[in-house]
């Protein structure tokens, strides 16, 4: 089957840029141009090709993933981007789920290393038109830091000096994974 690996070092975090945080101590929020992150090694990029009219997404925006990782738990992260025909990538919505929680917070349930897990990441809720000649982009990784703590991918809640390690995160796509975003798409 498809698939996408990518390497999260949570000693070299994704940082934030823009989203729904407050700007404290120099941290960017709002809808900002993800081209400064959005190339590092660690982040996964889809987009559809440029739109031939606009599109309206109203309602509350999923991401469905299929993933594996070699580390005992891990995070993955998603942003809805909205891609203008100059190239801004400008983020729209983003949010995180911790894959050892992806069945719910009650109880943690690690995902066996190298065994596919179903996860959904909720980006919440957006009243949005994409307009003509833009593009439609989701964005992939493990770690969105500040914004959210970073995952040290060791099974541990926290991060320490003591208990950071590397993991080689996989995204699946294929007929029996079918990782998408489940955008509510409203007719004309």
């Amino acid at each position: 089957g498809s698939s996408l690996t990518f390497t999260y070092d949570p000693a070299n975090p994704c940082p934030t840029v823009g989203g729904a945080n407050l700007e404290i101590g120099g941290l960017k929020d709002g809808p900002c141009d993800q081209r400064e992150v959005s190339s590092r090694p660690d982040v996964l990029k889809f987009a559809t090709d440029a739109l031939t009219e606009p599109v309206e997404i109203t309602g509350q925006v999923k991401v469905k993933l299929y993933v594996s990782s070699d580390a005992p738990d891990t995070d993955f992260t998603a942003k809805l981007i909205d891609i203008y025909p100059d190239g801004r990538e400008t983020l729209m919505l983003d949010n995180i789920q911790r894959v050892k929680f992806r069945k719910g917070f009650e109880k943690a349930e690690l995902l066996p290393v190298g065994e596919v897990g179903e996860l959904t990441i909720d980006l919440w809720s957006i009243s949005l038109i994409v307009n003509t000649g833009h593009k439609i982009g989701v964005q992939i990784s493990s770690s969105n830091y500040p914004r959210f703590e970073k995952n040290p991918n060791s099974g541990d809640d926290f991060p320490t000096d003591e208990n950071l390690r590397v993991a080689k995160n996989t995204v699946h796509m294929d007929k029996t994974h079918p990782s998408a975003i489940l955008l509510p798409i409203r007719p004309k």
